[in-house]
């Protein structure tokens, strides 16, 4: 676990924060439409991938080389065990200089989350979880607390960039229901901590790519929180296609609530 920390830390120093608020003119490139890549991003998961292979000689799958060559990503069905990459989580703020960003990284085995690494280089803030073993900031473990009183005071987040018009409507009327709905941060590796250490309650995501989720849905669960499938399926990370939500909340009771509420009438 050490390790994998370190690899990432590594690999942000040396390729990624010599470049904020720094990029030059060619190094932020369109991947897809409206998808953004800077040479940070590729850089960062070359050393990664790299360093991960000499520590685990098995594949590893990195946002920025399934952009490549999306069959990459199969890797996660067929082979027994994957690395999980994501250089930079929130690559908009990281262009815009916001520090909300970070070094993503996750250990998959047989279709299923069983370690995961986050970290926030401008905080120095390391967030790893291990299935069965629990949930840390920095050394100190993560637990939790279940959400009380009334949704009237819960804070949450739902992503609707993806979102048909139908279920857009139907949750701008339901989220009415709650405290307060924020628009996020604008990056996973920021935004699943948030809901460990209580800054969020909940939030509903609706595209799943797999290095978004997998390392922050680990976190999660094993802090105390859920991270399901609409249908109550625990997450499990998949290969990119097909939308069909995600939501993540601090605890099982408050999660079943939160669903009812968003997708009711």
């Amino acid at each position: 676990m050490d390790r994998v920390a370190e690899i990432l830390a590594e690999a942000a120093a040396e390729a990624v924060e010599p470049r904020f608020r720094a990029l030059a003119a060619g190094e932020v490139m369109e991947k897809a439409p409206g998808e953004v890549v800077t040479i940070a991003d590729r850089e960062a998961e070359l050393i990664i991938e790299r360093r991960l292979r000499e520590l685990l000689p098995v594949p590893v799958v990195g946002e920025e080389a399934v952009a490549a060559d999306p069959g990459l990503a199969r890797a996660l069905h067929s082979e027994p065990a994957v690395w999980l990459v994501d250089p930079v989580d929130g690559t908009s703020n990281f262009i815009a200089g916001r520090p909300e960003y970070a070094v993503m990284a996750s250990l998959v085995r047989s279709g299923q989350t069983v370690a995961s690494w986050i970290w926030q280089p401008a905080t120095a803030t390391c967030y790893t979880a291990e299935l069965g073993a629990g949930a840390w900031r920095n050394g100190h473990q993560l637990t939790r607390a279940p959400l009380v009183g009334e949704p009237a005071k819960w804070r949450g987040s739902v992503k609707s960039r993806f979102l048909d018009p139908e279920h857009r409507r139907l949750l701008e009327t339901n989220t009415t229901a709650f405290g307060e709905i924020t628009p996020g941060r604008h990056a996973a590796g920021i935004e699943y901590p948030d809901i460990t250490e209580g800054a969020l309650d909940f939030i509903l995501y609706w595209r799943t790519l797999p290095w978004d989720h997998a390392p922050g849905s680990l976190l999660v669960s094993e802090a105390g929180g859920v991270s399901a499938r609409l249908d109550g399926s625990p997450y499990r990370p998949e290969a990119p296609g097909g939308e069909d939500g995600l939501l993540v909340a601090a605890d099982p009771e408050s999660w079943e609530r939160i669903r009812d509420i968003l997708l009711g009438p």
